[in-house]
């Protein structure tokens, strides 16, 4: 009788614990491959990721990827997100399109929900973008841009081959965000051509006296500072180490390709920041380099802020492809 007492109760908790693991999988169905074996190869692979991210999240610990199918940055990328804030997905199913990359023989899967424990509670929900190559290998892992952004973007009457720079511009930008968000340098010094020029604007606002009236009156302007790339990473660096939280929001974005030269593209995003202590609204500008499309690189970058005083920033007095000239 103790026997069975004994081996009842072990049941009971094998089933209870095995009860507790499944309520962390997120399980996935692709559609869209037509390669039924590349499908449930990627089907598995992303499961097995999502869920023990959500398993490491109600464990407190950080996730195991030794055997997840990944490269050796994409998991150094998910550490790297996690160290910013634990995050899980709470959808215990989700069916996804996997589209192809015009760019590259990769299948893409957006729009995974996340929810960022440790941010505010109107920062906490962001949505990832996993990228497959033909093997069911994962290749990257980064936050992406709203739907309606990427779309407006990719409504293009253009060639197939401003479609596909198009597209590489998006996920360049996408990855380009969350290596600000992660705090990753490497990824930063290798979008930015070595000559980069770094433009940013910051408000000055001094204070007169008023003649006739004795009060004091204000007179605001935006004073720009030029820099290096290695000026500028090195103080990155320092912001990034000062800070445990580094945010980067796009809501806005227009590409437009030269008019003379179909290699160069400039990129308007309106962009929010935020670190521990600090926030700003303001305007980014990026100048894009496809001569090399296996490796395209940012040779401008410029940020205005979004507004001067009481005087919000017109669309003619933020920088655009005009302002620089291409040799």
């Amino acid at each position: 009788m103790k026997k069975r007492t004994i081996l009842f109760l072990f049941v009971v908790f094998v089933s209870l614990a095995a009860s507790a693991q499944k309520q962390y999988v997120t399980s996935f169905t692709i559609t869209d491959l037509n390669n039924s074996r590349l499908e449930s190869s990627i089907e598995g692979t992303i499961t097995a990721l999502v869920s023990e991210i959500n398993q490491a999240h109600a464990e407190k610990r950080t996730p195991k990827l030794q055997s997840i199918n990944a490269t050796e940055q994409t998991k150094e990328s998910i550490s790297m997100m996690w160290e910013t804030s634990p995050f899980r997905c709470l959808e215990p199913e989700i069916v996804e399109s996997a589209s192809k990359l015009y760019s590259s023989n990769e299948y893409e899967i957006r729009n995974i929900p996340f929810t960022f424990t440790d941010f505010e509670d109107d920062d906490q929900y962001h949505e990832a973008a996993v990228t497959f190559n033909s093997s069911g290998v994962i290749t990257s892992f980064h936050m992406v841009i709203s739907q309606n952004l990427y779309s407006k973007v990719m409504k293009s009457n253009n060639t197939v081959k401003d479609l596909r720079r198009r597209q590489m511009i998006l996920d360049y930008v996408e990855q380009f965000r969350t290596a600000y968000n992660t705090k990753d340098l490497n990824f930063l010094n290798q979008i930015f051509s070595d000559d980069a020029l770094i433009i940013t604007g910051r408000v000055i606002t001094p204070r007169k006296r008023s003649l006739e009236a004795g009060s004091m009156i204000q007179n605001s302007r935006i004073e720009y500072t030029r820099q290096s790339k290695q000026e500028y990473l090195t103080k990155l660096k320092g912001i990034f180490a000062r800070n445990k939280r580094i945010r980067v929001m796009f809501d806005d974005i227009k590409v437009v390709m030269h008019p003379t030269d179909a290699d160069w593209y400039g990129v308007t995003l309106r962009q929010g920041y935020s670190t521990d202590n600090y926030h700003d609204d303001g305007y980014l500008f990026l100048l894009w380099d496809f001569s090399d499309e296996d490796a395209p690189q940012i040779h401008v970058r410029t940020w205005q802020p979004e507004k001067i005083g009481e005087h919000s920033i017109t669309e003619d007095e933020i920088f655009n492809l005009s302002d620089f000239d291409i040799k």
